[in-house]
């Protein structure tokens, strides 16, 4: 199977810089039984029902983009030089992954400080980023990043505009709780606090999951043959609760429709056996046409990027011609795409 099975020209004016205004008024594609329907995200109503049951991705972004000063000590005295970083995970250590601009002269043992409380020590330097050490952890580092950091949007907003107060709001989930993303689960954007409490009362319930997203899932696939590409790897955790009730709703013939892609591969990871188990820990599960699901039965999820692995995930799940049409229509009726735009209703 080939990179360009996965290609699509998508014109520039549907990436969406912005997201809806109020969070729902988002629009909605809904494949379901063969057909597509255009709708709006609160008509999701219509298509759930008693005894389904969405997973949602309780991680939280953290403001992962750093604007410092390299601080090189040397016997003419004190040099100082502007750079960028852009964190990406946190290791078992305490240390943290980060991607800084320019980097060619960064050097190990330099201190590069992030305003007058925040500063951290180049531990080492690789093809895959820099290695940190910051002067302050736990609750003392989160509150520090949060006045002096930014939020990490992708790339392809980024490139157009700085990333704003508006942004630490629509770039994070109302239900995020657990800290430790760089990109936001965006699917997930779509809904309030009203719309869960309306679908609690119609019967859908909802189990979370963890998944931190990282900065590796707006990394293109660089080889012509899919099957050769290397997922990167994500944190994430399946409480035995959460698993107990994923099991629960599919003994007693519910669905379970993970709220983004994200959601998705981490409790498909936890049920490679077959069956879904509680899992903690690093996923790279890629998944790609002719993959078996476990325990999906449906999907919402944003439009994705030409050529991704996202858009090989989607295509696994309903086929990659149906995929190709509901893509097709969804640039024709002027659906807005990626991490901000519109959303879809996937139903096998």
């Amino acid at each position: 199977m080939k990179l360009s099975d996965f290609d699509f020209d998508l014109p520039n004016d549907l990436i969406a810089l912005r997201p809806s205004v109020p969070r729902t008024a988002a629009r909605l594609l809904v494949a379901e039984n063969g057909e597509i329907s255009d709708r709006h995200f609160t008509d999701i109503l219509d298509y759930l029902r008693p005894g389904d049951r969405l997973i949602l991705n309780d991680t939280k972004v953290i403001p992962a983009r750093l604007q410092g000063m390299r601080i090189r000590q040397s016997d003419n005295g004190e040099t100082r030089a502007a750079i960028g970083v852009n964190l990406l995970s946190l290791n078992d250590q305490g240390q943290w992954l980060a991607l800084a601009k320019p980097s060619r002269r960064v050097n190990i043992g330099e201190t590069i400080a992030f305003g007058s409380d925040l500063s951290a020590v180049v531990l080492d330097k690789s093809s895959m980023g820099l290695t940190l050490e910051f002067n302050k952890s736990g609750s003392e580092f989160d509150t520090a990043l949060q006045q002096v950091g930014q939020m990490p949007l992708p790339p392809y907003i980024a490139a157009q505009r700085p990333a704003d107060e508006r942004d630490n709001d629509d770039y994070q989930t109302v239900f995020a709780k657990q800290t430790g993303a760089v990109a936001a689960p965006t699917a997930s954007l779509h809904f309030d606090n009203d719309l869960l409490d309306r679908l609690a009362e119609m019967g859908v319930q909802t189990t979370t999951v963890t998944l931190h997203v990282g900065a590796g899932t707006f990394l293109p696939v660089k080889v012509d043959n899919i099957t050769d590409h290397k997922m990167h790897s994500e944190w994430g955790e399946v409480s035995p609760q959460a698993a107990a009730e994923i099991a629960k709703t599919k003994q007693s013939g519910g669905r379970i429709i993970p709220v983004g892609t994200t959601a998705l591969r981490l409790i498909e990871t936890a049920a490679q056996s077959g069956q879904i188990k509680s899992f903690v820990g690093d996923t790279d599960i890629f998944i790609r046409p002719g993959f078996e699901f476990n325990v999906t039965d449906g999907l919402i999820t944003n439009f994705h990027l030409p050529k991704s692995t996202l858009l090989m995930l989607v295509s696994a799940l309903m086929g990659m011609d149906k995929m190709q049409n509901l893509y097709a229509q969804a640039i024709e009726k002027q659906y807005r795409f990626f991490s901000y735009g519109d959303s879809s209703l996937l139903l096998p």
